[in-house]
């Protein structure tokens, strides 16, 4: 019976890895109604998440806040089971910008965004709630941005992304008669770079970037609490304190922007995703008989986006966008403690510009495709949808 009990508890690994894979790129109302097609084309404070060269675009000083909260609803199916609902976990990654052009050919500033965030809430009768019952997860970037235009057709940028991470993990654990309960909590520090390139080939009609954001290897600290623990194990199954040790996925974007009338931005981005980072993942308790390793063998992943934005005044704006994001897991390490489906995307959005005000909101309907899982003893289909809401508020000093 120990060591059934004890292969459960070790299981709490892999949900962090869930929440760390988890992309967003939610900073920012306009690009939210643009499906995110934002590379060559961020004219605002907000490139410092985007493009960070682009933050040349910046007359004298721009500041944006804002938040873009997320609604999935996941659904797992098992086979020869009964559909699983997960409950409706809200997660709002907020972001506040800010950026002064030193002069015609130096910009600076800093950014607060959130790129990866996840939650994940199994409703109390899941019947495997001792694999995957509730998880959140948040990596806080703020990121000091320089950029410089050795030319009016060439811009390039860099920043220090400054990473906080927090998570929260709570688990079931089976002891055949009863039922106990594991919370864990942590946090960590780390370091990253970003960098990034625009280059006009043709003035007010054809513009390229590419930028690339630095692997990220943070270290979670925090403490395991355990409750509801028989006698038989409390001996074993007491608090402690915990690490692990993950790599948040570096990534490479390549964008093109291409104005074809006075008012019409089209936009068009791809963006590799290093996944393959996640070979494998594990929890270090105090304890070292607690301690287990998961395989992951997550693979590298393409994403296509494309958006349009039209001024259909010069106070108003109106913007679609869709995209493409397929699934990093491999089918036999799908687990209902990583609830994931490939995404395909459609959004909307409206920008409404009264200098030095504006705002811009975007919506997003997320559709996640059947995917199948062939893990053992945890065989069945995910699907669900979900929805994007953007909101960022910005000020134009020129």
């Amino acid at each position: 019976m120990m060591k059934k009990t004890l292969s459960v508890v070790t299981l709490l690994a892999a949900g962090l890895s869930h929440a760390a894979g988890f992309s967003f790129d939610t900073h920012s109302g306009r690009a939210t109604g643009m499906s995110y097609a934002t590379t060559a084309v961020t004219d605002d404070s907000t490139a410092i998440a985007f493009n960070v060269s682009n933050i040349l675009s910046v007359e004298k000083l721009d500041i944006a806040v804002g938040d873009v909260t997320t609604l999935p609803k996941l659904s797992f199916t098992p086979e020869g089971g009964t559909k699983q609902n997960m409950g409706t976990t809200v997660v709002p990654p907020p972001h506040l910008f800010g950026v002064y052009r030193i002069n015609d050919s130096m910009a600076a500033g800093v950014g607060v965004y959130v790129p990866y965030a996840a939650g994940s809430n199994w409703k109390d009768d899941f019947p495997f709630r001792t694999r995957g019952y509730y998880a959140k997860l948040a990596t806080y970037y703020v990121s000091p941005s320089f950029a410089y235009q050795p030319h009016k057709n060439f811009r390039l940028g860099v920043g220090l992304n400054v990473v906080r991470g927090t998570v929260e993990i709570t688990r079931k654990i089976n002891f055949i008669d009863s039922e106990g309960t594991i919370n864990l909590g942590g946090g960590g520090w780390a370091l990253g770079y970003n960098a990034g390139i625009n280059i006009t080939l043709l003035e007010n009609l054809l513009d390229v970037g590419a930028t690339f954001r630095s692997p990220t290897k943070i270290t979670f600290k925090g403490q395991g609490d355990f409750q509801d623990i028989p006698p038989a194990f409390q001996t074993t199954l007491v608090d402690q304190d915990l690490k692990s040790t993950i790599t948040l996925p570096g990534t490479a974007n390549l964008g093109v922007g291409f104005t074809p009338i006075e008012g019409l931005t089209l936009a068009f981005d791809a963006q590799l995703v290093l996944w393959s980072t996640f070979e494998e993942f594990g929890i270090e308790f105090e304890n070292p008989a607690l301690t287990n390793i998961a395989a992951k063998n997550w693979k590298d992943t393409w994403n296509f986006r494309v958006g349009a934005e039209y001024a259909v005044t010069k106070n108003v704006l109106v913007r679609v966008g869709a995209a493409y994001d397929p699934i990093p897991s491999p089918e036999d390490t799908l687990t209902p403690e990583l609830p994931d489906s490939n995404r395909y995307k459609a959004s909307a959005g409206l920008g409404f510009k009264f200098d030095p005000i504006r705002a811009d909101l975007g919506y997003q309907f997320v559709v996640l495709k059947d995917t199948k899982s062939t893990a053992v003893g945890y065989e069945g289909t995910y699907n669900g949808k979900g929805h994007v809401l953007g909101l960022t508020l910005g000020y134009s000093m020129k």
